[in-house]
């Protein structure tokens, strides 16, 4: 080793204070993502991190996605996704717990910055708390503030650092309450460029005996929750479609046991697990729980018909709250109704049958919600989300270094 003048003598800078020696300074990130979109998004960003600064330290909670780029999680998906507000009143006591045990594992970790993607029960309160305690806080994935309770952007303001959205209605919302937000565009859009340009495809014919019938794809959600109340009224709709064979996007944390009782009655339907790319990729149609799901679907254009069903007391506060017209992304984004959304007590077996029947091919709807994924593709713009939103956070990292 060197003597302690050498190691201080790098550059000009260093009598100045601006030594070179920050840059092999060790930064650490927290990130905090809750649900499988998130998992999903925030490895990219990760990825995109190291990209730009391989010394990037992450200490996160998320899932398999995130767990592939940096390890093991702190917290795992599976243990905090909880959805409607009887279910999380049901769950207090351990969401309550995990937001006590964060904040005691982000001040023994004392992270350079905290990145929170949506979540925003979870990560809005946690956001408080580390403004308070002076941790600087990157939001990526703005809380859906646009469809209910918008008076939460005042909060935001004052508790977010630096905003990322990735629609493109968000940028001009902000606006509105005075706040300047930065649209880095859809990440899902670099998720599935990238799944498109492996190398190696997978053949899910042969890998899971599917015989030669055409695929319609079932994806109920990654919950237990809408996966109990969903699937089963997906499952009676289908018994009109002979000629079709059906595949469900099972969610990788859960296991085989979980779907079992669903599957003994249906002959014709099988399930594969962490390969819902590959699945799109080969479907007809698609019947897909209300979510993130909507937009990958159309993304791959696929015809899908929307599905979403919570408890009748959930259902009942949502609707009094919910300030939009439309639950899917797709349609929120083209601000038109692109694919049909068949929300609560007409989300049944016979309704969901008969839409169905309308967007196979050669069927009424079925050109006509193509021509809208074409149009969706337009204005969602290029792709390059994680890479902006990478460098976004590297360049607030630095700023609150700097300062």
């Amino acid at each position: 080793m060197g003597s302690v003048y050498d190691w201080f003598s790098c550059c000009n800078d260093c009598f100045n204070g601006n030594c070179c020696f920050i840059n092999f300074i060790v930064k650490k990130l927290y990130i905090i993502a809750g649900e499988a979109s998130g998992d999903l998004h925030a490895s990219n960003l990760m990825k995109e991190i190291r990209r730009e600064d391989n010394d990037i330290d992450f200490r996160f909670w998320g899932g398999d996605h995130m767990s592939a780029v940096a390890g093991k999680p702190v917290k795992h998906i599976a243990d905090l996704a909880f959805m409607g507000f009887i279910e999380v009143v049901a769950n207090l006591r351990t969401i309550l717990g995990n937001i006590k045990f964060c904040k005691k594992d982000i001040e023994e970790y004392k992270p350079d910055a905290l990145v929170l993607v949506d979540y925003p029960g979870f990560n809005l309160r946690i956001a408080k708390w580390a403004k308070a305690h002076d941790i600087p806080v990157i939001y990526y994935i703005s809380p859906q503030v646009w469809a209910w309770k918008q008076n939460r952007v005042h909060k935001i303001k004052k508790v977010v650092d630096k905003m990322m959205v990735i629609l493109p209605f968000e940028k001009e919302f902000y606006a509105k309450f005075d706040m300047e937000v930065t649209y880095v565009g859809h990440p899902l859009l670099d998720a599935i460029e990238s799944f498109k340009s492996k190398a190696e495809k997978v053949d899910l014919y042969a890998k899971h005996s599917l015989d030669e019938r055409p695929v319609i794809a079932l994806l109920p959600g990654s919950r237990k929750q809408e996966i109990n109340t969903l699937l089963p009224i997906m499952l009676d709709s289908l018994s009109a479609f002979d000629d079709y064979q059906f595949v469900i996007a099972g969610a990788p944390a859960l296991p085989d046991t979980f779907y079992a009782p669903f599957l003994e009655s249906s002959e014709n339907v099988k399930i594969i697990y962490g390969e819902t790319y590959d699945l799109l990729t080969i479907a007809t149609a698609a019947l897909v729980t209300s979510g993130t799901a909507t937009l990958e679907t159309a993304l791959f254009e696929v015809p899908e018909v929307v599905c979403y069903k919570g408890s009748a007391i959930s259902y009942h506060i949502a609707k009094r709250l919910i300030k939009v017209d439309y639950i899917s992304l797709v349609n929120l984004i083209l601000k038109k109704e692109a694919v049909k959304e068949l929300i609560q007590n007409e989300c049944n077996a016979k309704q969901i049958e008969q839409e169905l029947k309308l967007i196979l091919p050669r069927a009424e709807k079925h050109d006509k919600m193509k021509a809208d994924y074409t149009e969706l593709l337009k204005v969602l713009g290029e792709g390059g989300a994680s890479a902006t939103a990478a460098k976004e956070v590297l360049l607030q990292l630095t700023d609150n270094i700097d300062n």
